[in-house]
């Protein structure tokens, strides 16, 4: 394989071939094929398709999410992404930039709830000295628990006028990267709507609380590679130690090597990784990846 031909694979994966996803239903099937994205690009670049990219058709001259508000494309792209989210085939985390959503597909989103998320997601975060959330963060996930679904604002409404909107965005970062909650919906004039994510998606979290973190990394990785359709194993390592330790990457490596899920392919004189191509006229073996 050369880079040129890996290049147009991705491109057209990651529908940035002239073929723009415009409905709910080309949107769904993109996600899910792609298993997450970024909703816009960012810096330093991250090997990933982008849902902006998707909706246009192309990567030329995309807007990044510090510039969105600009772009009528952007708005008409947040529109389609959110029915994603009001109608669960896709979840959205902040593993990377605050502001730039990562979405997850749901038939994806358990083996990630197993990386990211809470072993006991029904017991209420506690603010102290060893603990991830402040007291606010606890304040605000002790509101969305009795009133929830909630805006932002009516959240920064019931905490009192002395929290500001900088101080509330950063408690619900602390909850949000725990996947404790979730936006499920946005509305104009109240901004993001937020929700418990056990509650909005109890049977998603159930299944993730089930899966050992080596079952779920295998999983995501061979998603990723068929996502990316080959990358060198050091890019590999680089994207998933945003979730978990590098070391655990290249053991969960390993063990696909081992099992023959994986392969290596030489591209541009590079040795990358790609899922084993099934053997012509055999039965397709079955993989440790997600649905």
């Amino acid at each position: 394989m050369t880079d040129q031909e890996l290049q147009q694979l991705r491109r057209e994966k990651w529908r940035l071939d002239g073929k723009p996803i415009r409905t709910i239903e080309a949107a769904r099937a993109f996600v899910e094929d792609a298993g997450f994205c970024l909703m816009y690009p960012q810096r330093p670049p991250l090997l990933v398709p982008t849902f902006i990219g998707a909706f246009v058709g192309s990567d030329d001259r995309l807007p990044g999410w510090q510039h969105a508000f600009a772009d009528p494309r952007a708005a008409e792209a947040t529109e389609l992404m959110v029915r994603l989210l009001r109608e669960r085939a896709a979840f959205e985390a902040n593993p990377f930039e605050e502001n730039n959503g990562f979405l997850v597909a749901a038939s994806v989103f358990p083996y990630f709830y197993a990386l990211m998320g809470e072993r006991n997601p029904k017991q209420a975060p506690k603010a102290g000295t060893r603990s991830p959330y402040s007291q606010l963060a606890c304040d605000a996930f002790e509101l969305i628990q009795q009133d929830g679904p909630i805006s932002k604002l009516r959240l920064l409404e019931q905490l009192g006028g002395s929290v500001s909107f900088a101080a509330l965005d950063g408690a619900l970062g602390e909850l949000w990267s725990k996947l404790r909650i979730t936006r499920v919906d946005y509305k104009a004039g109240e901004g993001s709507i937020w929700d418990l994510l056990y509650r909005w998606a109890p049977e998603a979290v159930k299944e993730g609380v089930g899966l050992s973190v080596p079952e779920a990394l295998s999983a995501l990785v061979s998603k990723y590679l068929d996502c990316v359709i080959a990358i060198e194993e050091a890019d590999l390592e680089i994207f998933f130690g945003n979730f978990i330790a590098r070391s655990r990457v290249k053991d969960a490596v390993n063990a696909l090597l081992a099992a023959r899920e994986l392969s290596f392919v030489h591209v541009g004189g590079r040795a990358m990784l790609q899922i084993t191509p099934a053997k012509v006229g055999a039965a397709p073996a079955p993989r440790g990846s997600a649905r």
